[in-house]
């Protein structure tokens, strides 16, 4: 009687351990709704376009080196490091770049004025390089627009939280968090906020990343310049804290 007993009692452990395991798994993993094999319809990507107090490089290449150093800035060198006797300071070289002012121009050497607010990269080269041509200033010219002061903010239940920069055009939500070290053991995959400037204020969006539907079909999948990713700690971390 006593043994039936003992194994009655094995047995409720351990099926309290298996659904117990099963409830942690489900808190921790990511896309629990995705299908193998079957193709996700993504949310529409949204490419970067540029916005007042954002700083871009632009340079413009042709055969006459000469004629397009005109229509470049300066390259500027900083130093780093400290000197010594022994040693002189190494310094670094960096393109310099535009600022977009309030009303969402830049001033272009020879061009002066031009609009480049809600412009992509591709659609800012491709205007400087239409009135280089149409005002017959370079036949052949090629230019490269690049980001230079764009990033955005991960904080919470992240590995590693701080500022990082965007460096293409299309960069996911997925990459922003990958970024930063991925969430904690202790960061709610079905809360992850993002705040987003909009035309008419902060606007916030809740992620589910334990749904690969919620998180393809969310406006903010593809991350803006200045968005912030909050991801919020789950009840053990609430714990932790009070106790602490």
């Amino acid at each position: 009687m006593k043994q039936t007993k003992g194994y009655t009692i094995f047995a409720l452990m351990m099926v309290v351990v298996f659904f117990g395991s099963c409830s942690s798994t489900k808190k921790i993993s990511y896309f629990q709704d995705m299908e193998l094999g079957i193709a996700e319809q993504v949310a529409i990507p949204l490419e970067i376009k540029i916005r007042p107090n954002d700083k871009v490089s632009i340079v413009v290449n042709s055969k006459d080196v000469e004629l397009s150093n005109l229509f470049n800035l300066p390259i500027v060198s900083h130093r780093i490091g400290r000197s010594s006797e022994s040693s002189l300071n190494s310094s670094v070289q960096q393109i310099s770049g535009y600022t977009v002012d309030a009303n969402g121009d830049i001033d272009f050497p020879v061009i002066g004025k031009v609009h480049v607010a809600g412009l992509t990269r591709e659609q800012i080269a491709a205007h400087i390089k239409h009135k280089l041509v149409t005002e017959d200033l370079v036949k052949d010219p090629v230019v490269t627009v690049e980001f230079m002061n764009l990033g955005f903010s991960v904080l919470g239940e992240v590995n590693n939280p701080g500022r990082f920069t965007i460096d293409r055009d299309k960069m996911t939500l997925l990459d922003a968090i990958s970024m930063a070290g991925d969430l904690t053991i202790y960061g709610k995959r079905d809360a992850v906020y993002v705040l987003r400037q909009g035309d008419n204020g902060q606007i916030s969006y809740l992620v589910d990343l334990s749904s690969v539907y919620s998180l393809y079909a969310s406006p903010v999948f593809y991350v803006q310049q200045n968005d912030v990713i909050y991801v919020e700690p789950n009840s053990v971390r609430a714990r932790h804290s009070t106790v602490n």
